[in-house]
């Protein structure tokens, strides 16, 4: 046989056995879904992107609430920012409608926006953390896949030379070499994970942080009837 079709990730494969072929369709598997999910949020987050922005442009030019509505409108929430004012907008027409004729009515108007605008931001923060616990489980899992498939692959290895009493050097540096495969394979999956991870990590403390700002900023619109450094509706 030829040396250079007696060793590889072939012959790998083709030695391994039930337990060594379930690590690495496990690894496939987290390395599927890594690349789907940095796939489908880079898309998302391109696309939210794009809407803040146009969404943002059209909030800077609103005086009074009734504009801010006209922003929202259009939207719908498409985005979080305009999710965050169609809540704020929403409970400040409920306490308009219902303040007044309920006792019962927790609060004051401001009251009833500051909890609207807080729960809005938090249930945009559960949103923005979608899929990042399995990057994270990949990231930390996967290389101790590989590294087990590594221990198993060495480990029917040195059975099989054990057994043929042939432990001469080129007939265990080969099957080593080829269970090391395992981690390679393990770390290849891991560090496109991590990476994204960190990476989705900072965009949603940025964005956490901006929505905090612009909160302030809708809250004192809708309280006040003005912006911040604009003149009175």
């Amino acid at each position: 046989m030829d040396s250079s079709q007696a060793y590889g990730f072939a012959a790998f494969l083709a030695q391994s056995d039930a337990v060594g072929r379930s690590a690495l369709g496990a690894l496939l598997v987290m390395s599927l879904a890594t690349w789907y999910l940095i796939l489908a949020k880079s898309i998302e987050l391109f696309t939210t992107r794009r809407r803040v922005e146009r969404f943002l442009r059209e909030f800077r030019g609103a005086r009074s609430p009734r504009e801010v509505i006209s922003a929202v409108e259009p939207g719908r929430g498409a985005d979080p920012f305009s999710a965050l004012a169609l809540e704020a907008v929403q409970a400040i027409e409920h306490h308009a409608l219902h303040g007044a004729e309920r006792p019962d009515e927790a609060g004051s108007a401001r009251e009833l926006l500051t909890r609207a605008l807080r729960g809005a931001i938090a249930g945009q923060g559960l949103r923005a953390e979608a899929g990042m616990t399995l990057l994270a489980s990949v990231g930390a899992t996967a290389p101790f896949v590989g590294l087990f498939g590594t221990v198993w692959g060495v480990y029917n290895a040195l059975v099989s030379i054990g057994m043929t009493g042939q432990g001469t050097l080129d007939r265990v540096a080969g099957p080593v070499g080829e269970a090391l495969i395992m981690t390679a394979l393990g770390l290849a999956v891991a560090i496109p994970a991590v990476l994204a991870y960190n990476a989705f990590a900072r965009y949603n403390r940025l964005m956490h942080a901006k929505l905090n700002a612009f909160a302030h900023q809708l809250f004192v619109l809708l309280t006040t009837g003005a912006a911040i450094g604009g003149r009175p509706a």
